[in-house]
């Protein structure tokens, strides 16, 4: 643990004790129930010292020049939240399985996120683990896990986590994360974290009382930007580097997803996004770590390829953009954002062909022009869902609106997103066409609470059609307890029934598809220009054949077009003679 320059360090003659604090003059340890300790400072602003009588599992504190009592800003587990004391953790004594995991290739992916509180009824590490067999049978080869540093309070989605290095307590100790990771593992699956580099949350945070972690020169929609570039930016920027190391090296998890990276403004020569990306790679070795990106920006130039078509810096980013453009043909709603996919008859079928439907021309929801081309990407530098965390989240009621569509139309998108050459993900339980919902919910202070309440309102009042009295509180415990899934729902018929169509279509995935991937062009797919309403793209391949999706997302049938797909069919859903019928999916393999 000495190569991370933050947290305390083990050691058998004792622990040394290190906190990057410029504000402070003086600085003491205090362990929980034992002594303190003055901490010498060095000039750069650092402030150590080594204890002998402590150890693993010792609490401690540090104690400011005002008096004010602050955790470890990199503190390895809080067992009493945010505000209690941190614990030493000696990460180096779990003794992992002797079976050497590697990781698994990028086109193998295919992805389910969760979120740990709501997973299971419990709500913990251990727990998700009874529910890996499950994923394993679906066909998911990796979990990507919402936030788990340590964020204040006892529920919470983890967007606003204020000890990076320390995974949630209430979820569990940081041994039942790496037992929930070597669980995976053995059942071959991935596993992905979701982390914050763009802000700490505001409640719990005593970094800016000693240390210059923010930077007035940028904003974002959570406040002062974080100090990437401005006077004293080194430390800040070595804080969070090698916390992306951290998780990847120390916890073995097989790639990141960097939360809104557009949000993380860096003037300086080097872009800490390149820093992150270049570190953990080194970091890796020779196992197979991958790097996903959510970028509002579109910005195309973070994923280049290599010649070779292996990633510059970043593996893939989710692709709003087709999630937006399939969601308004499946539940017809234009509202906000969607008003600009549904004036673009053509926005499925380019966001699959080429990734990006905004690449540089003008929004009209943002008032600007957005991204830039992504034409030249391959279809693999993108991550195709139909609900996700926030698009179920940040709607008023946190209802997943898929689930209450028909049958026909839920298979229909299943299908095309589901076996796309784009990386596929699901949300947990939409496998069973899980109805509980996934609202926003928090546990803050009393002041942030009412602060989130009214600023729930006052943005939900303004969506159509729905009336702010409807809106559940986020800060109450009973709007967590309703996001749990409920895993009964799983083994009744109606959930038994999509479970097995679900299962169906990754079979077909792993065995047609991805076998393809590493055979795609290096460029996107070709998007057919059609008066008749149908979607129609074509990949090449790089043996000369050619995979092909022709699909009906609309309420009415279509006659079968002359110049219909020809070759190996290896999916249809309901086909019919001379029709395309509504909600019809079929997936050929030509030359």
């Amino acid at each position: 643990m000495s190569r991370f320059s933050f947290g305390p360090v083990v050691s058998a003659t004792g622990i040394k004790f290190r906190l990057w604090a410029p504000h402070q003059r003086h600085v003491l340890l205090k362990l929980d129930g034992g002594g303190s300790y003055e901490m010498t400072r060095s000039s750069d602003g650092w402030h150590h010292c080594d204890v002998a009588c402590a150890k693993a599992g010792s609490l401690y504190f540090f104690m400011l020049d005002d008096g004010l009592i602050v955790p470890d800003p990199a503190s390895r587990f809080q067992p009493r939240d945010v505000r209690g004391p941190s614990e030493v953790i000696d990460l180096d004594s779990f003794a992992w399985n002797g079976d050497v995991w590697r990781g698994r290739a990028w086109e193998e992916m295919v992805f389910y996120e969760l979120h740990i509180g709501t997973f299971t009824k419990e709500g913990t590490f251990l727990a998700a683990i009874d529910r890996l067999d499950h994923l394993k049978s679906l066909g998911i080869t990796a979990i990507q896990i919402m936030p788990i540093s340590d964020f204040p309070g006892r529920r919470g989605w983890g967007y606003d986590g204020v000890l990076p290095y320390a995974p949630e307590s209430t979820y569990g100790r940081p041994e039942h994360l790496k037992m929930l990771i070597e669980a995976a593992h053995k059942r071959g699956i991935c596993v992905f974290l979701d982390v914050v580099y763009n802000h700490f949350g505001p409640d719990g945070n005593y970094m800016p009382d000693y240390a210059p972690i923010f930077s007035d020169r940028h904003n974002t929609p959570w406040g002062s930007g974080i100090n990437y570039d401005g006077v004293d930016c080194e430390p800040v920027r070595r804080f969070v580097v090698e916390n992306a190391v951290y998780w990847i090296s120390e916890y073995r998890f097989d790639g990141l997803r960097l939360d809104a990276v557009h949000a993380m403004a860096d003037n300086s020569g080097a872009h800490v996004l390149h820093e992150i990306a270049c570190r953990i790679r080194k970091a890796a070795g020779n196992r197979k770590v991958h790097l996903v990106l959510e970028n509002e920006a579109n910005d195309s130039d973070l994923l280049r390829r290599e010649d070779g078509g292996g990633p510059c810096l970043f593996t893939a980013q989710w692709n709003d953009d087709f999630h937006h453009a399939l969601h308004v043909a499946a539940t017809g709603e234009t509202f906000g954002y969607y008003a600009d996919y549904a004036s673009n008859p053509l926005s499925i079928g380019k966001a699959l062909a080429e990734g990006f439907v905004f690449q540089g021309e003008h929004m009209p929801y943002r008032g600007a022009t957005r991204g830039k081309q992504s034409a030249g990407l391959p279809a693999t530098a993108f991550v195709a869902f139909i609900q996700n965390h926030d698009q179920i989240g940040n709607r008023a009621l946190g209802d997943r609106v898929i689930s209450s569509l028909p049958v026909e139309v839920i298979r229909a998108v299943a299908a095309v997103y589901l076996l796309s050459p784009q990386m596929p993900m699901l949300f947990m339980g939409e496998e069973w066409n899980a109805r509980e919902p996934f609202p926003y919910f928090c546990d803050f202070n009393a002041m942030l609470n009412e602060q989130v309440r009214h600023g729930r309102r006052a943005e939900f009042a303004r969506v159509p059609g729905f009336a702010t009295d409807d809106l559940l509180d986020p800060t109450e415990p009973a709007t967590f307890e309703a996001a749990k899934l409920d895993w009964s729902k799983r083994d009744e018929q109606s959930g038994a029934s999509h479970l097995e169509f679900y299962a169906s279509l990754l079979a077909v995935r792993h065995k047609r598809i991805i076998p393809l991937l590493k055979k795609l062009g290096r460029y996107g797919g070709a998007l057919e220009h059609r008066e008749d309403r149908l979607v129609s793209v074509t990949w090449r391949l790089t043996d000369d054949r050619k995979l092909h999706l022709l699909s009906n997302l609309t309420n009415e049938p279509v006659r079968m077009p002359n110049d219909g797909p020809n070759g190996e069919e290896i999916f249809s859903l309901r086909a019919a003679d001379g029709v395309v019928a509504p909600w019809s999916v079929f997936w050929r393999i030509g030359v």
